[in-house]
């Protein structure tokens, strides 16, 4: 039990080392301004926005973690070349301000929805990455009317998406593990209230330890495109990925069949965090998936 508890420590350490070192790389590069950036009422709390762009909009949802500038902050440059980006920081994340509101995918789902409500748009593509990722699957479910394409990076809609060593670690993550990290650094540089910290850290930790399931009856009912991309090394049971991907239609000898609508792309020697470091394939995929 020790020489286990030691080794999921050591994964802890791991990805957090990880997640800073993509912090780091993603401070490299081109940047541009938002057009527009504010906080929209939703759900009891305030959300915070930035427009990016012209045409038509694609909403981006980040990690768990994670801000606008630490997730996206090299794929919007060129997005916003010939598209509305609309990015979010969900609760407690970045420029939205903490609230003890109880974390759950359905509430986070929602607050999507609102944000559009307040923006005035009807309807978008809609991309998330990790938690972000498992956040637009129930977006997907709960608004099917709201979402034209859907583009899943490196995430799951179930918990037993993760291979289990994966969702071992997370239940031996602690507050303390992300003190004297970039992340902090990143929270302290923009978010509204820096006392809440460990009470933000607690209640992500908390959202972590609960298993969740959108449903494979719910995930074989989405009626839009989705793009599926993974790394091969990512933590995802790629086993289950695949399930996903023939729940989506896909997985079909595609000579004897029509081309599903929905695509599955598994990037080659990419972890979790470093799949996101791979700025010009995934906008490679996106550009030819969302045209």
């Amino acid at each position: 039990m020790k020489s286990l508890l030691r080794f999921n420590n050591s994964l802890v350490a791991i990805f957090i080392t990880a997640m800073s070192l993509f912090m780091t790389t993603q401070s490299i590069g081109q940047k541009v301004d938002p057009s527009s950036r504010g906080y929209a009422p939703v759900n009891g709390i305030k959300v915070y926005y930035e427009i990016y762009g012209k045409g038509e909009p694609i909403v981006l949802l980040h990690g768990a973690f994670y801000t606008i500038e630490m997730n996206w902050g090299e794929l919007i440059p060129e997005l916003s070349k010939t598209r509305k980006v609309i990015a979010i920081e969900m609760q407690g994340h970045g420029h939205s301000p903490y609230s003890n509101r109880k974390l759950d995918i359905v509430t986070l789902a929602s607050d999507v929805e609102q944000v559009m409500n307040y923006l005035k748009v009807d309807s978008a593509d809609v991309a998330g990455y990790s938690m972000g990722g498992s956040v637009a699957y129930q977006f997907a479910v709960q608004f099917p009317k709201r979402l034209k394409k859907l583009v899943i990076i490196s995430s799951t809609y179930k918990s037993s998406g993760w291979l289990p060593v994966v969702n071992s670690a997370f239940k031996d993550f602690k507050p303390e593990f992300f003190d004297n990290t970039p992340l902090k650094s990143g929270y302290d540089a923009v978010a509204p209230d820096k006392t809440k910290w460990r009470s933000y850290l607690e209640q992500m930790i908390a959202f972590a330890d609960v298993p969740f399931d959108v449903g494979d009856s719910s995930i074989a009912h989405i009626t839009s495109p989705v793009l599926l991309i993974a790394g091969d090394n990512d933590g995802l049971d790629k086993v289950e990925l695949m399930k996903t991907y023939q729940l989506l239609g896909g997985g079909i000898t595609a000579d004897m069949a029509p081309m599903p609508k929905s695509q599955l792309a598994i990037v080659p020697s990419q972890g979790h965090v470093s799949l996101m470091t791979q700025t010009k394939t995934i906008l490679g995929y996106l550009n030819s998936f969302l045209e």
